[in-house]
């Protein structure tokens, strides 16, 4: 240092070594070799990770599926179109099965080629009320006595025409008719005033003015029948009036009489005898009555007088409409016979789902079904018109 001690401060003096250090900072890259670098490093990490799948992005293993079970033919394909007739209406019944399973059921005239109009699923039971009291015209028919009864065109028959509806449930049911009607102006007015709706009437042949009590029948609601007189056991000491149907008549005869008595009124659902324990017992008479009865689209009511009546006989091989009545209601005209009468109608009824009760249009007889019905009623009883069990009966 003896040296430099003349020597001007700060003059020939060596600049000391800088020490060199590891890394980016210290390799001797300048700024922009840095920049460089880090862009460099930035790309080389994004193409691994672009060529590296994630381990959420990894494919899932493949399941191996059993092949589709071959479809039978048999089940696939829709029930094939069936066509059948109609065992109430006689029209030609269609039904097809759609695509979605569903099936849709056509009615057509059984008497055309099948271009005309068709009902689709339509019900022919019951008549519009505001209509009750009118007659359809294509169920009458032109005949020497009048017009009478006919099964329509398209297979329609007085029966479901003129029937009264009901629930259609099948719980203790009973059907009462009450006859007689048309032979006294005061009866038929208070049978036809106080008698519930559901009570069937039937008008004697033989009364007066049938047109104009049928119409007021039916606008109160009710289903009528005709009353045909029929030769009983000692006629004609026991006569049951004018235009009997006889046994040993000709058919012929008793045809036209029937006819007659048919076109003595209209809007009725069938026939019920009136005495005729001779006639109903004897196969040549009653055969061509039932038949036609049968063929003309009615029922036919048997008042369970006779127990040798062949009519049931007769309906079963015909398939018509059929019943026969269970209890005479009125054999004693007083109202506590009445009432035990109709009492035992409705064990009947719940022992066999049905019952079937005759009356006459007496006054006690009238009182009493009327108010009997209005208890039976609240006790879970349906009173429905007779072509309901007519018709079941047939099915």
């Amino acid at each position: 240092m003896g040296n430099d001690l003349h020597a001007p401060l700060g003059q020939n003096r060596k600049k000391p070594r800088t020490k060199r250090r590891n890394g980016l900072g210290g390799s001797g890259l300048g700024p922009a070799s840095v920049g460089v670098v880090s862009v460099l490093v930035i790309l080389g990490l994004s193409f691994y990770t672009a060529l590296t799948p994630l381990p959420l992005n990894a494919p899932l293993p493949q399941v191996a599926q059993a092949p589709p079970k071959p479809v039978d033919a048999a089940v696939a394909a829709p029930p094939p179109h069936l066509e059948t007739r109609s065992p109430t209406s006689g029209a030609i019944v269609e039904r097809s099965t759609m695509p979605d399973g569903s099936v849709v059921t056509q009615y057509s005239p059984a008497s055309r080629d099948g271009s005309g109009p068709a009902l689709i699923s339509a019900s022919h039971i019951g008549q519009d009320a505001r209509m009750a009291a009118t007659p359809n015209p294509a169920l009458l028919q032109d005949s020497p006595e009048g017009r009478i009864p006919v099964i329509g065109p398209d297979g329609l028959r007085p029966v479901e025409q003129y029937a009264r509806p009901w629930s259609g449930a099948h719980g203790t049911r009973i059907a009462i008719v009450v006859s007689g009607l048309g032979l006294s102006q005061t009866g038929t007015q208070k049978a036809i005033k106080l008698l519930p709706e559901e009570i069937t009437l039937g008008f004697a042949a033989s009364g007066n003015s049938l047109q104009r009590w049928m119409q007021d029948a039916r606008r109160a609601g009710h289903e009528i029948l005709l009353q045909m007189p029929l030769e009983p056991l000692g006629y004609p000491a026991n006569n049951p009036g004018r235009d009997t149907l006889l046994a040993d008549q000709s058919s012929a005869k008793n045809l036209a009489l029937l006819h007659k008595a048919m076109a003595s009124i209209t809007n009725y659902t069938g026939i019920m005898n009136y005495m005729g324990a001779r006639f109903l017992s004897d196969t040549n008479a009653l055969e061509p009555v039932m038949r036609d009865i049968s063929d003309r689209g009615l029922l036919f009511l048997d008042d369970g007088s006779s127990a040798q009546s062949l009519s049931g006989k007769f309906a079963k091989a015909m398939n018509m409409p059929y019943s026969v009545a269970d209890l005479q209601l009125d054999d004693q005209l007083q109202r506590d016979a009445i009432l035990k009468r109709l009492d035992e109608l409705e064990r009947i009824a719940k022992r066999n789902g049905t019952a079937i009760g005759v009356a006459s249009a007496f006054d006690e007889s009238v009182t009493t079904i009327a108010e009997w019905v209005r208890e039976a009623k609240s006790r879970g009883i349906e009173i429905v018109g007779l072509s309901a069990l007519a018709l079941e009966n047939q099915q």
